[in-house]
């Protein structure tokens, strides 16, 4: 039914792993398709391997892609492509142009109200914060609601997030992994002892109110190393002082299992290192959908997030949340002054997170993520725990969906 078709997201990290989906969809459904992702030019690591695409189109979006005249000679480009599908999943200005003016045959997905009228098919995106609460659905689904109503897809194909990665960042994280890790910081760990088994974490956000506090994030780092697991900060170059500042609080930082890459290492690499990792200990952020693609066992912690739409989308990974009025903000930076400044994350306690901590190394053995099974098709939906009342009170306060 159709040759060639070209699906549009150019958001941020972990929006970009909530397409993975779509696209295994796509090629069940059309497997001679010639299928095309166009996606930001940092993001393209994270997609130009997967198996489901024929090709990863780039938009320098913050560079030489930038601005109206830029934009109008990429949108060009795309026209000359003559595609016969466009499925725009992005619904913002630049992504909705793109899609209106792509001179596709059948053009269908997410649009501003402008590109509306250029559009053959909109469906709304029921995980944004406009939704009425009754339709709200998780981004993965609403994705795959575009397939099933608009481009003639009959079959879902949905075996959760996925990413292969490029042999170069594979070959990265080998070597990082024996550097650091397999040989610790201090490089006296011996040769025949055990494989580390090692816990990751990812502190920072890119909204204040999605980060747990620091010294909440220390005290697990701290009880983790003592229990002899190995501990690696990860993160992008934007986190490198909240991890300075968290592990200053640490009083294990000296330990030769403490390992801090933040800032260190491309996201395609940052996915391998979790690859080898036994868990994951993370904010809502990009890096948690990468993790979910990766196949590590997740504990995370959500404050200003809505958590039907974003949830990790893995059935064995755990999210902890407290029932604040105010949740979910969707608000970078908490207005509210004394106690009541950041009570999303600040009420859920160390001693509740490890418990989970706990939980998931004990089912998985502490085994590598790239050895445990994955998840084949079937329900994604992560566990959700919510602290019923304020931790401090005595007695069971928690609600584990």
């Amino acid at each position: 039914m159709y040759r060639t078709i070209l699906v549009i997201n150019t958001m941020h990290i972990g929006d970009l792993m909530l397409v993975t989906p779509a696209l295994r969809t796509l090629r069940e459904n059309y497997p001679e398709a010639e299928i095309t992702l166009l996606t930001d030019k940092p993001l393209g690591d994270l997609v130009r391997c997967n198996r489901n695409i024929d090709e990863c189109l780039l938009i320098d979006k913050h560079g030489a892609d930038k601005g109206l005249l830029a934009l109008l000679r990429f949108i060009h480009r795309i026209r000359r492509r003559h595609f016969d599908l466009v499925i725009n999943l992005h619904r913002n200005e630049r992504a909705s142009a793109i899609a209106a003016f792509s001179g596709a045959k059948r053009i269908v997905g997410y649009a501003q109200p402008f590109f509306r009228r250029f559009f053959d098919q909109v469906l709304p995106n029921n995980a944004m914060a406009d939704t009425p609460p009754d339709r709200v659905k998780h981004q993965v689904l609403c994705h795959l609601d575009v397939l099933r109503e608009a481009a003639g897809v009959t079959r879902i194909d949905d075996h959760g997030l996925e990413m292969w990665l490029p042999e170069e960042a594979e070959q990265q994280a080998e070597r990082l992994w024996q550097e650091h890790i397999l040989r610790g910081e201090d490089g006296r760990r011996e040769p025949d002892a055990a494989p580390p088994q090692v816990v990751a974490f990812n502190i920072g956000a890119s909204w204040a109110t999605k980060r747990w506090p620091a010294d909440y994030f220390a005290a697990c780092a701290d009880a983790l190393l003592r229990e002899g697991y190995d501990v690696l900060f990860l993160g992008g170059p934007t986190d490198v002082a909240l991890v300075e500042g968290c592990t200053a609080l640490m009083e294990e930082r000296q330990s030769p299992r403490l390992h801090v890459l933040t800032g260190k290492v491309s996201l395609a690499v940052l996915a391998g290192l979790l690859e080898r990792s036994c868990l994951f200990l993370t904010t809502d952020s990009g890096p948690m959908h990468v993790g979910v693609a990766m196949n590590v066992p997740i504990v995370t912690m959500f404050g200003a997030s809505p958590v039907p739409t974003f949830y990790p989308y893995d059935a064995k990974d755990i999210l902890i949340k407290t029932p604040e009025s105010c949740h979910p903000c969707g608000i970078h930076d908490c207005p509210k002054k004394g106690a009541a400044h950041m009570a999303c994350m600040k009420h859920i306690p160390v001693a509740v997170v490890m418990r989970y901590v706990h939980e998931l190394l004990a089912a998985y053995g502490g085994r590598p993520a790239r050895e445990l099974p994955r998840s084949g098709a079937g329900s994604h939906a992560c566990r959700i725990v919510e602290l019923l009342r304020d931790p401090a009170l005595p007695g069971e306060n928690l609600r584990d969906s």
